[in-house]
């Protein structure tokens, strides 16, 4: 059995959100079962995702996941632009990464080519200060910037979308292959799609082990992968939200409408089931 579960410290005053998972072509969820709360869903009418409300009435909140694999063609909604700062291209970026498409040949040379354009412009590493912050768009880099796997994706979607292909941005877990039963935070990566071929990106973990030989396939770095949610700039009208950046680990809602990270504890029972080629 492959199963994920999180344990979450629980704060007053706040509702807990957390996605139901995703289905992908490499695994899929089955079941989810909640403890230490009262259990309202809630859904995003145009990305067709449904996440979970939790208020909360004990301690701790356990979330435990089931997993089957293989899953099913990645969703359509994935690869339909959104009209959210976090994915639309600046004119200046998308006018840069038709030319850079372009030059490659276009079709998978060219996305091939923005991949390895946007690993040139990042260094990883996490930041408090976003390159995007502040801004309605998703900014041109004119210099090498210091970015996480979010930062690195949310740049590599606009520049895909700016160049005209279909792109979408998928958030889960990464479990390393030396930690093999728990992780501490989410990852995110990047799936193209152009005549039919589906590619998956994950330029962070090239850049993490000093790789500049940018190709497409998850896992440069050895480990597995859980996926949540899909897309950035999610709206929850139930709840008054809109383009919330994106979600893949249960977050704290507050009343105030901000939002906080939550005191997690992550861990995966099934790691060789994972790790084993699908059929």
């Amino acid at each position: 059995m492959i199963s994920l579960s999180i344990d979450v410290t629980t704060i007053e005053n706040a509702r807990l959100i957390a996605p139901l998972g995703l289905s992908t072509p490499d695994a899929a969820p089955v079941a989810l079962d909640i403890d230490g709360a009262e259990v309202r869903m809630v859904a995003d009418p145009h990305s067709a995702q449904s996440v979970v409300c939790l208020a909360s009435h004990a301690d701790t909140v356990t979330l435990r996941w089931e997993f089957t694999r293989p899953g099913a063609p990645y969703p359509e909604t994935l690869f339909q632009p959104r009209d959210s700062r976090f994915t639309r291209a600046a004119t200046a970026l998308a006018a840069e990464a038709r030319e850079i498409a372009s030059g490659a040949g276009g079709g998978l040379a060219g996305i091939a080519a923005l991949a390895n354009h946007v690993a040139g412009q990042f260094r990883y590493g996490h930041t408090e200060q976003k390159f995007y912050d502040g801004y309605d768009e998703i900014p041109q880099l004119c210099d090498l910037t210091l970015g996480s796997c979010v930062d690195i994706n949310a740049y590599f979607i606009a520049a895909c979308r700016g160049a005209g292909f279909e792109a979408g941005y998928v958030t889960g877990y990464f479990i390393p292959e030396e930690k093999r039963s728990h992780t501490t935070d989410m990852h995110c990566w990047v799936v193209t799609r152009h005549d039919g071929v589906v590619q998956e990106w994950d330029i962070a973990h090239h850049l993490k082990l000093g790789r500049t030989d940018i190709a497409p396939g998850l896992n440069p770095k050895p480990g597995v992968r859980v996926p949540m949610a899909h897309s950035m700039g999610l709206s929850f009208p139930a709840l008054d939200v809109s383009d919330l950046k994106l979600l893949a680990e249960p977050m704290w809602l507050h009343a105030d409408g901000s939002w906080s990270r939550a005191d997690l504890r992550i861990s995966l029972t099934g790691y060789d089931l994972l790790d084993r080629p699908t059929a």
